[in-house]
C-alpha cells in the first residue's frame, strides 16, 4: 500500500483532547479535599469525556481528515488518535481499578484525602501532556510535553513515599530526564539544518521533516538520529537505557505499573516514529542500528524476566522486550513494519495492563509479590485465574491471540528487508516469553510449594472485588477478540501507517 491523501480540517478537538483532562486535574487539586465527587467522581467524568472526544477523533480521522489548529502548530492525524485513544481508555480503566485498589487495599492502611486528590490529579495530569505530545506538531512542544508526562508519572512512582518508591522515582526523573535530554539536542540539530530548506515559519514543525529529509547532510541525520534514539529510548525502557524501567514498575502502585507499562513507555516510542521513521528509508544503516538496539533489548528484557520471582519485576522486564518489538517496527520505515509495530504498540498496551492488573488482584488478596508465594490461587480468584491465563498467552505470541499477529507482521516485515537475523531473534525471544510467561502462570495457579502454604495460612482468599476485574475482563475480552477478528482494528492502524508514509513522501 502506499501513502493516501489527507484532508486537512481545523477543528477545537485537536486542543480539546488535552485540555479537558488538564481542567479536570485542576479542579481535583484545587477542590478534591471536599468530597469524594470532586475526586474521584471528578477523574472518572473528565475521563469519560475525554474518552468520547478520542472516539470523535478516530471516527474523523477514518473519514479521511487530519485535524489542525492555530496553523498546523497543533496536528492530530491517525498516529495521533490512536495513542489518545488508548491513552484514554486505558485511563478509565485504571481510574475504575484505582477505586478499590487505592482507597481500600487491607494492607496499605488509611490513604488520605490529600494522597488522594494528589493520585487522581496526576494520573488526569499525565494523560493531558501525553495527549498534548500526540497532538503538537511543534518540535520542541514535542520536548516540552513529553517532559511533563515524566514529571506527573514520577510522583505517581513515589506515591508511597517508601525508601524504594523514591528512590525509584528519583532514578526514573534523573534517567529520563538526561536521555530525553538528548533527544533535544538531536532535534536542535535537525532545526539548525533545516532552516536554508524551509520558510522560518514552517521550521519547527515536524511534518516537514518528511519534505526535507534527503536533503538535510548524511553525517548530520546520522549524528542526530543518534541522539534521539537515546533519548526516546530512554523514555521507552530499550536497554542500554532501560535502568529506570524494573524499579519504576516494582515499587508504583499496581495501577500507576499499568499505567506505566501500558501508555508511558509508548510515549518515547510515539516520539521515535514522528522522527526517526521518517529518515529510515533514506538511511540503511539507521534501520540497521535501530534492529541491533531492538534485538538486544529483546533477548536482554526476556532472559532477565526469566530469573524474577517478584511478579512486578518480571512483568517490568518483559515491557523492555516488549516495546522493542515496537521499536523495530516502526524503524524499518515500511508499510508492513510500520503497521506492525502500531498494532504490537496497542497489543501490549492492552495485554501488559491486563497481566499488571491480575498481578495487583492476587497482591490485593495475599499481600504478596513473589510468585513462589502466590500459588494455588485458581479455585479461589477464577476470574482472575482466567484473566492472566489470557493475559501470557497473548503476550507470549499464542494463536489465536492478538499478540500473535502483531509478532508474525513484524517477523514479515523484517524478513521482507532481508534482516532475517532479527527475526530469528524475535522469534527466540518470542519462545523465551512463553517460557518465562508459562512457568509464571503453572507456578500461580496450578502448583503448591511449601512456602506457599505457609503464607497467612488462616486469611481467608477470594476474588477482588468488581470494579477490579471489570477492567481485567474487558481486557481480556479484547485481547480474544482483536486475535479473532483483527479487522476491527485495522481501519485505525492503517490510518496511522499511511499517514506517517504520507509524511515520508512529503507534502
Amino acid at each position: 500500500m502506499g501513502p493516501q491523501p489527507v484532508i486537512q480540517v481545523e477543528s477545537i478537538l485537536a486542543v480539546l483532547i488535552f485540555l479537558v483532562p488538564l481542567a479536570f486535574a485542576l479542579v481535583i487539586f484545587l477542590f478534591g479535599r471536599i468530597s469524594m465527587v470532586l475526586r474521584e467522581g471528578a477523574a472518572f467524568v473528565g475521563l469519560f469525556f475525554t474518552f468520547l472526544i478520542s472516539i470523535l477523533i478516530a471516527h474523523r480521522i477514518l473519514q479521511g481528515e487530519v485535524l489542525t489548529f492555530w496553523g498546523m502548530y497543533f496536528y492530530v492525524d491517525g498516529l495521533s488518535s490512536l495513542m489518545e485513544l488508548l491513552g484514554s481508555s486505558m485511563g478509565f480503566i485504571v481510574i475504575l481499578y484505582s477505586l478499590s485498589y487505592i482507597a481500600h487495599h487491607p494492607r496499605l492502611g488509611d490513604i488520605g484525602e490529600r494522597r488522594l486528590r494528589v493520585y487522581y490529579g496526576l494520573i488526569l495530569l499525565f494523560l493531558s501532556m501525553m495527549n498534548l505530545t500526540c497532538a503538537t506538531n511543534s518540535i520542541i512542544m514535542l520536548f516540552v510535553s513529553l517532559e511533563a508526562t515524566t514529571l506527573a508519572t514520577a510522583f505517581l512512582v513515589t506515591f508511597y513515599w517508601s525508601r524504594g518508591s523514591l528512590e525509584a522515582g528519583y532514578k526514573y526523573l534523573l534517567l529520563v530526564t538526561v536521555g530525553v535530554t538528548f533527544a533535544l539536542l538531536g532535534l536542535v540539530l535537525l532545526y539548525s539544518a533545516s532552516i536554508p530548506y524551509l520558510p522560518r515559519s514552517r521550521i519547527l514543525l515536524l511534518t516537514e521533516l518528511g519534505r526535507i529529509g534527503t536533503k538535510i547532510p548524511g553525517n548530520i541525520v546520522l549524528l542526530a538520529s543518534a541522539f534521539i534514539i537515546a533519548g526516546f529510548g530512554t523514555k521507552a525502557g530499550l536497554v542500554p537505557f532501560h535502568a529506570w524501567l524494573p524499579d519504576a514498575h516494582a515499587e508504583a502502585p499496581i495501577p500507576v505499573s499499568a499505567l506505566l507499562s501500558g501508555i508511558v513507555i509508548k510515549v518515547g516510542a510515539y516520539a521515535l516514529a514522528r522522527t526517526i521513521t521518517i529518515f529510515s528509508p533514506s538511511f540503511p544503516a539507521l534501520v540497521l542500528f535501530i534492529a541491533v538496539i531492538c534485538s538486544v533489548s529483546m533477548l536482554v528484557g526476556m532472559m532477565m524476566a526469566l530469573v524474577q520471582d517478584d511478579i512486578k519485576r518480571m512483568l517490568a522486564y518483559s515491557s523492555i522486550s516488549q516495546i522493542a518489538y515496537v521499536v523495530e517496527g516502526l524503524g524499518l520505515g515500511t508499510y508492513l513494519g510500520v503497521y506492525g509495530g502500531l498494532f504490537h504498540l496497542m497489543n501490549h498496551t492492552i495485554v501488559k495492563a491486563l497481566l499488571f492488573l491480575a498481578a495487583g488482584a492476587l497482591m490485593f488478596a495475599t499481600g504478596s509479590r513473589k510468585i513462589s508465594e502466590l500459588a494455588t490461587q485458581r479455585r479461589r480468584m477464577p476470574i482472575t485465574a482466567f484473566c492472566f491465563f489470557v493475559g501470557a498467552l497473548a503476550i507470549s505470541g499464542v494463536p489465536p491471540f492478538n499478540g500473535f499477529l502483531s509478532k508474525f507482521t513484524i517477523f514479515l516485515a523484517l524478513a521482507e528487508q532481508g534482516l532475517l537475523w532479527a527475526a530469528v531473534i524475535a522469534v527466540i525471544t518470542g519462545f523465551l516469553s512463553i517460557a518465562c510467561f508459562g512457568r509464571a502462570a503453572y507456578q500461580l495457579f496450578w502448583t503448591t510449594p511449601p512456602e506457599a502454604k505457609e503464607v497467612n495460612p488462616g486469611e481467608i482468599i477470594r476474588e477482588v472485588p468488581p470494579t477490579m476485574w471489570t477492567g481485567m475482563i474487558i481486557l481480556a475480552g479484547l485481547s480474544i477478540l482483536i486475535g479473532f477478528y483483527p479487522q476491527l482494528v485495522h481501519p485505525i492502524l492503517d490510518r496511522a501507517t499511511n499517514i506517517i508514509l504520507t509524511l515520508l513522501a512529503g507534502p
